[in-house]
């Protein structure tokens, strides 16, 4: 009977829980939104569950300080209610979380309750929580802390655990998680097309755009390139556009007004534009320090752009580079700013490595086959729960 579960083409109907459910400027609430269109597209049922849900929506729940910040990052808070998880979980196959928060807590033990097997994304790495919670990060052994409540509030209770990247299973499994964990790429959207790339020896055209995406936090690291390209040989030829939002936005705009030979632009583009917006651009920087995979580098990659990474031990980012040029050390502002002036001084590498990313990107990280290994993954559960009941 197992075997038959796990092998079924039968198509399931899974109850996706997202805090902000119908927000494509939030990361998370964006891949999950990716997802449930690509599940349905293979033709599986999606209950979306959360804020801005069309069929399932949730109350927004104002936590005292913590909510003002994370609106400034395009989230929002959900307020449980077992009449809603009820309804929306009833003759489900699985339901699969999304945040380790209280929302997603009160809809794991209502799952259950229901006889309904659980997994959730790990989607919060706890660097981001306390780079972004100013002193707490200096606090000694805080981010081990959270990832010990993150497991004791929720990942330690469910079926299985899906994270993005390698980097992120080692990270909890160097602390302490013991449930199966399946690791694969959250995609990106076949919508995100390669650039046509110049010919030859032709370079970019004066402003260079350089373009980095990403929430506006600590993590980020958005000064360091700032700084960078105030120290790039061709500073004066460069434009800068940093997409995202966040509460650092205001010291961005000060910084790169204050080093900057050109006006950067800094702030939220919509996602329907990001598209248009990387394929016009010339090269992507990515200087964050925490991320457990960051799909605004795929997206990159997939529209033509090399890439310039961070190479820090919180990040798995640097994953994607092929070339050492596209690499650095995070915290040398001096080396972000050699790379940068080396792709703009080696123009034909620069157009014939962004149609080798473009290629790359397209066998390794399309959503289709990233969903089909989440199926595989949810059957697997399915299938091992039945089996126990």
């Amino acid at each position: 009977m197992t075997d038959d579960v796990r092998q079924s083409s039968r198509p399931l109907t899974i109850a996706m829980v997202v805090e902000t459910s119908g927000n494509r400027g939030n990361g998370t609430s964006n891949s999950a939104l990716q997802w449930a269109q690509e599940l349905r597209r293979q033709g599986h049922e999606v209950r979306m569950v959360g804020i801005g849900a069309p069929d399932y929506p949730a109350q927004v729940n104002h936590v005292p300080l913590v909510s003002w910040v994370a609106a400034k990052q395009q989230m929002k808070f959900a307020q449980p209610n077992r009449t809603l998880f009820e309804r929306a979980f009833d003759g489900v196959d699985v339901v699969h979380l999304y945040t380790p928060f209280k929302f997603c807590r009160h809809a794991l033990a209502q799952a259950h309750a229901m006889g309904i097997p659980v997994t959730a994304g790990y989607h919060v790495q706890p660097e981001n929580v306390t780079y972004s919670a100013g002193p707490l990060k200096y606090v000694p052994g805080v981010s081990s802390f959270i990832y010990w409540l993150f497991d004791r509030w929720l990942f330690s209770k469910v079926e299985a655990i899906h994270v993005p990247t390698q980097l992120g299973a080692e990270l909890l499994h160097e602390h302490g998680y013991t449930r199966p964990i399946h690791v694969i790429s959250n995609g990106y959207e076949a919508r995100f097309t390669p650039k046509a790339q110049r010919e030859g020896d032709d370079g970019p055209a004066v402003p260079v755009e350089v373009v980095a995406s990403g929430r506006l936090t600590n993590e980020k690291n958005h000064i360091e390139l700032i700084e960078a390209i105030a120290r790039c040989n061709h500073a004066p030829d460069i434009h800068l556009t940093i997409a995202g939002t966040g509460p650092l936005k205001r010291k961005l705009v000060r910084k790169a007004a204050k080093l900057l030979d050109r006006s950067a632009t800094i702030g939220f583009h919509p996602n329907a534009q990001m598209p248009e917006l990387l394929r016009s651009c010339d090269l992507l920087v990515h200087p964050s320090i925490a991320d457990l995979e960051s799909v605004s580098v795929i997206e990159g990659m997939a529209s033509g752009l090399v890439p310039v990474i961070a190479d820090s031990r919180l990040s798995a980012a640097g994953q994607f580079a092929l070339c050492e040029e596209s690499s650095y050390e995070v915290g040398d502002v001096e080396q972000l700013a050699q790379r940068i002036d080396w792709w703009i001084d080696h123009p034909r590498d620069l157009n014939e490595w962004g149609a080798t990313y473009a290629e790359h990107t397209k066998e390794h990280y399309s959503v289709e086959s990233s969903v089909h290994e989440f199926v595989a993954m949810e059957r697997g559960v399915v299938a091992d729960w039945a089996e126990s009941r």
